[in-house]
């Protein structure tokens, strides 16, 4: 007679992947605090804020590589991290636009944040029932809004109005800014009809096997 097979320990959300998750989203409204100092044209608060964001991004990173490496993937690390990375570019988003006050701006934000959002939300929804890799163009538009927004919180106009010999150099890195956040938002949207196109094949799939 075979002895049953102890079923797998279940791991406990007190580890140190959902620590970092947590710091994380607790950046967010001291990053958005940093941002908006003084309307956003404080020099000082503008690189405080730049500095939570970078390491907000880097925990983003050693969180996920630590929960895979040690096992430690939770249901509560699951549902936290993807909020975590949404609170914190959608702070970025909505506080650069505040800062710009552009229409094009808060257009992108809009039309990003709908995007995010639905996409958390809905692949939430369906945790259990259909699984998703992450597509590429999804992993590129994440690395692009990250640079895109890191270099648009630094105060690089601010400098140059004070510093006169960076002037040209802050210029020319909040074009590249700007032509990054392009990149990203075209990807934004792009990985989101990807997702959704996906999503709606492996649901009829799903449907059509029950039919059998």
């Amino acid at each position: 007679m075979t002895e049953p097979v102890p079923a797998p320990a279940q791991v406990s959300n007190w580890n140190l992947p959902n620590a970092l998750t947590t710091l994380r989203i607790l950046m967010v409204p001291f990053y958005g605090w940093a941002l908006l100092v003084d309307g956003g044209d404080s020099i000082l608060w503008r690189t405080v804020a730049w500095v939570i964001f970078f390491l907000a991004m880097v925990t983003d990173k050693v969180d996920g590589d630590i929960a895979r490496a040690r096992n430690l993937i939770t249901n509560f690390g699951k549902i936290a991290d993807p909020i975590a990375d949404k609170a914190l570019t959608g702070m970025a988003f909505v506080g650069l636009s505040i800062i710009m006050d552009t229409w094009w701006m808060w257009t992108i934000t809009i039309v990003v944040l709908v995007r995010e959002w639905s996409v958390t939300l809905l692949r939430l929804s369906i945790l259990k029932r259909v699984v998703l890799a992450a597509a590429n163009s999804g992993k590129w538009k994440t690395t692009a809004q990250g640079l895109a927004l890191g270099l648009l919180t630094l105060p690089l106009l601010e400098v140059g109005d004070e510093v006169g010999w960076l002037d040209v150099p802050g210029e020319v890195t909040y074009v590249v800014a700007l032509v990054l956040l392009v990149i990203a938002f075209v990807l934004t949207i792009w990985s989101g009809y990807e997702f959704f196109r996906d999503v709606w094949k492996q649901r009829h799939n799903l449907r059509g096997k029950t039919t059998v």
